[in-house]
């Protein structure tokens, strides 16, 4: 027979208790990005559902960084049945992708659509083929 039990103290409520709370960031604080490398450009698609590309969003270039940030200013109201439902979400955000090289500013393109925010680097990955390297052993 095998008794399983159960403590009450594991280790991921440990971790949860010695992380300080000033560490973790909001979840809104950083959109959900994907990035990836297309030949030798760097493409980053960031969700940015419900904001004013052109009002509530900043897209820079700081030396090896790619920086975006902005505020997102949602409001919603429904009224149903006599019961009025209302959301708002504020706060800004941030998001940096780290770049293997610095690049000016016109280098860079970024598109809206579809609450998706498309930031383009051009060339960025231009000589920086990876060399393979030989790994000898001992005899």
């Amino acid at each position: 027979m095998t008794t399983l039990t159960r403590i009450p103290f594991s280790d991921a409520w440990l971790r949860d208790v010695l992380t300080p709370r000033t560490a973790v960031e909001p979840q809104h604080a950083r959109p959900a990005a994907d990035v990836y490398r297309d030949g030798e450009d760097l493409v980053a698609r960031l969700d940015l559902p419900g904001v004013d590309p052109a009002e509530d969003v900043t897209v820079e270039v700081e030396g090896r960084r790619l920086v975006v940030r902005g505020e997102r200013r949602d409001q919603r109201s429904e009224e149903s049945e006599g019961r009025r439902v209302s959301e708002v979400r504020f706060g800004g955000f941030r998001r940096v992708v780290n770049l293997p090289k610095a690049v000016e500013a016109d280098a860079v393109t970024a598109s809206y659509d579809a609450g998706v925010l498309t930031v383009t680097v051009t060339g960025v990955f231009a000589g920086t083929t990876p060399q393979r390297i030989e790994v000898t052993t001992a005899a």
